[in-house]
């Protein structure tokens, strides 16, 4: 058994902010999957799945029902449950580190101000879980953290967010089905960013320069 949490905030009204990109990849495993999402105690609504190759790995896709700074509430008696090892852990989260359009996999590690991370951290006791961060990157200027992450994405965003979302799932199936190496081996090179402008030629200010060019690059004749 493995188990992915998704991090993200209940309610319609965070269903598109940059802190649910967690739940978004969640979902994306449970569609592509066919699996029906069902409530667990108070805390949490997961989904079974099986990823990889026949007959799969079982999987339990968690969306915690908390809101983001007590998801461990959701984490931590699942962890117990079923008595998993630190590596049968990956966290979905946004990731204010890293630009939109970035998406890499790390091993343990500190929360970095993610307080869905932090939460779990604190009510497992340890930082030993793998986790899958989604860039959303840092607020534009005047903009307070808080704000912004709950900020709904902008149209323009949502081809590379669909990519994102599209790849987080691949890397989900990858880590489950393979390990953490395999997947970080193939999956944390992705970088969506536009590629740069090319630099723009350099255009002669007018006649005059060019000719000034053409003069001095003529010889003068010997005398």
């Amino acid at each position: 058994m493995r188990v992915v949490v998704g991090l993200g905030n209940p309610g319609s009204q965070y269903a598109q902010t940059r802190h649910n990109v967690g739940w978004l990849v969640v979902d994306e495993v449970a569609r592509r999957a066919g699996a029906a999402w069902r409530r667990e105690g108070k805390d949490a609504e997961v989904a079974e799945v099986r990823l990889g190759a026949a007959p799969g790995v079982k999987v339990l896709l968690v969306k915690p029902q908390t809101f983001m700074n007590a998801a461990g509430k959701a984490v931590a008696p699942l962890v117990s449950f079923y008595k998993l090892e630190a590596d049968a852990l990956l966290a979905v989260q946004d990731d204010l580190d890293s630009p939109f359009g970035l998406l890499r996999l790390r091993l343990g590690g500190r929360h970095g101000g993610q307080n869905g991370v932090r939460d779990i951290i604190r009510l497992l006791g340890h930082e030993g879980f793998a986790r899958l961060k989604i860039g959303i990157s840092r607020p534009p200027a005047g903009w307070e953290v808080s704000d912004w992450v709950l900020s709904r994405w902008r149209p323009e965003e949502a081809a590379t967010l669909a990519e994102l979302v599209r790849l987080g799932a691949d890397a989900v199936a990858v880590w489950a089905d393979s390990g953490l190496a395999e997947a970080q081996l193939r999956f944390n090179g992705t970088d969506l960013r536009p590629a740069p402008p090319a630099p723009a030629p350099v255009v002669p200010d007018g006649p005059n320069e060019l000719n000034a060019r053409s003069t001095a690059e003529v010889p003068e004749p010997l005398s």
